[in-house]
């Protein structure tokens, strides 16, 4: 049975993002896969320190991250899995901070400093990446022209390229009337919800199925 792990990166359960990572695992389940979410909030970790001990020749630690904390027994579990999911709502132009700091801590030690950054991770992991946001797909082609490029590239540098999952325009309140929410129509939102998101929902429930059929096809 080939495991997928799917990290979380929002601090909202049972929201957008966290309800694409289950339609993701369900996916996974339905092509004989298993599949296992992790919440990256409910983890006590922080990012790289640079102790550079994952690069030390001849070192006990060396490709693996030495810093023992929460983090620890998930990067060992992702290193033997058969694929990963990252997901994360965009905050502030960018995935969640501790989305960020969980791809510093997983990719640095799988590659080398050597000519063209070869990769040493156990296994070429199959990889997606889901994003969700409350802009619509126009503008966060304007707003953000790179930054899902530079958010994947270390995790393309030492598994396979990520792909990519989105659900724009996301419904943020249970009550827009309780928040100062004057740029959103809340009726709009609303429609977009009930119309749209399922529809995102049923691609994340598809990528899912995908990637165990391309595992084990390979």
């Amino acid at each position: 049975m080939k495991k997928i792990i799917i990290l979380n990166g929002s601090p909202r359960k049972n929201w957008n993002t966290y309800k694409m990572c289950e339609s993701f695992a369900q996916g996974v389940k339905e092509a004989g896969g298993e599949a296992e979410i992790i919440n990256l909030y409910d983890i006590d970790f922080k990012g790289c320190r640079s102790c550079f001990a994952c690069k030390l020749k001849e070192g006990k630690n060396f490709g693996r991250c030495s810093y023992p904390d929460g983090l620890t027994p998930i990067l060992d579990k992702i290193a033997h899995a058969d694929g990963l999911v990252v997901a994360s709502p965009i905050y502030c132009s960018d995935v969640t901070g501790v989305t960020r700091c969980f791809i510093e801590r997983l990719t640095f030690p799988f590659f080398e400093y050597k000519e063209g950054y070869p990769s040493i991770a156990p296994k070429k992991l199959k990889t997606a990446m889901i994003y969700t946001m409350n802009v619509p797909e126009t503008l966060s082609n304007q707003m953000y022209p790179d930054m899902f490029d530079k958010t994947e590239f270390m995790i393309k540098t030492v598994f396979e390229k990520p792909v990519r999952i989105f659900a724009y325009d996301t419904y943020q309140f249970i009550d827009y009337d309780k928040y100062v929410v004057e740029v959103f129509d809340k009726n709009k939102k609303l429609k977009q919800k009930e119309e749209n998101f399922p529809l995102d929902l049923k691609n994340a429930f598809e990528e899912g199925k995908n990637m165990v059929n391309g595992i084990i096809n390979l």
